[in-house]
């Protein structure tokens, strides 16, 4: 069962391998995710089983419930399990389906050796060409005139406008961003840690979405044999 499972980006750190490298690691933090719904073609018209995380917080349930809104406070009273943050489905069969209200903890991946990590990159507000695109600039000379401009976009008279889909100044970061194939060197039950070599995008306590990599689908398992 490959499930999506959020978390939140705990930061950075070094390990080190059977042979003394260095190995850069992103540690993420993923509380038990609540599953909330199951569903199935006969109700809901696909196949998905919908995950929870991060409860709300508040002193008391009238706070709770008045920083959720109503169709997901809803949601919640009807599954039992007491108000998150974040919602999410993983396409999976029904009948591998674990009941409403059970928890899926970082031992989901215990024999998985890759995975795909997903978040909102940090955004950089608007950058020019040679910052957002690694263009080459102009003439560093002095009376050039155009250091660090884009050069000329625009044509004649035929089409006779500029087209669309170019490389120009704009919004940089800010998007959603997947790194894939990232290998699972730890995995911390207790404290609901796992551990991938290499970086993930976001900035800290950024939102992660983890699930079993696509085009690594082999297990530790396997990789042992």
């Amino acid at each position: 069962m490959a499930y999506t499972m959020m978390g939140k980006k705990h930061g950075m750190m070094q390990l080190f391998d059977e042979k003394g490298n260095a190995v850069v690691c992103t540690v993420i933090h993923a509380d038990p995710n609540v599953v909330t719904q199951v569903k199935t073609k006969e109700n809901d018209g696909y196949d998905a089983v919908q995950l929870a995380f991060e409860k709300v917080p508040g002193k008391s349930q009238y706070t709770i419930e008045k920083r959720t809104n109503k169709p997901q406070l809803g949601l919640f009273k009807k599954a039992g399990v007491e108000p998150r943050r974040h919602l999410h489905e993983s396409r999976i069969d029904p009948k591998d389906a674990p009941p409403v209200g059970e928890e899926i903890t970082v031992d989901h991946f215990n024999e998985i050796e890759f995975v795909d990590a997903t978040a909102i990159s940090k955004g950089k507000g608007y950058q020019g060409v040679m910052k957002r695109h690694n263009f080459a600039g102009g003439p560093a000379s002095h009376g050039s005139g155009f250091h660090r401009h884009a050069g000329s976009t625009g044509m004649r008279s035929t089409p006779g406008r500029g087209l669309p889909g170019g490389k120009k100044a704009g919004q940089m970061g800010n998007k959603q961003v997947t790194v894939q194939n990232l290998q699972v060197v730890r995995v911390d039950p207790e404290n609901h840690l796992i551990i991938v070599k290499g970086q993930v995008p976001g900035p800290r306590n950024g939102l992660v979405y983890i699930s079993q990599s696509i085009k690594k689908s082999t297990t530790k398992k396997k990789s042992q044999k």
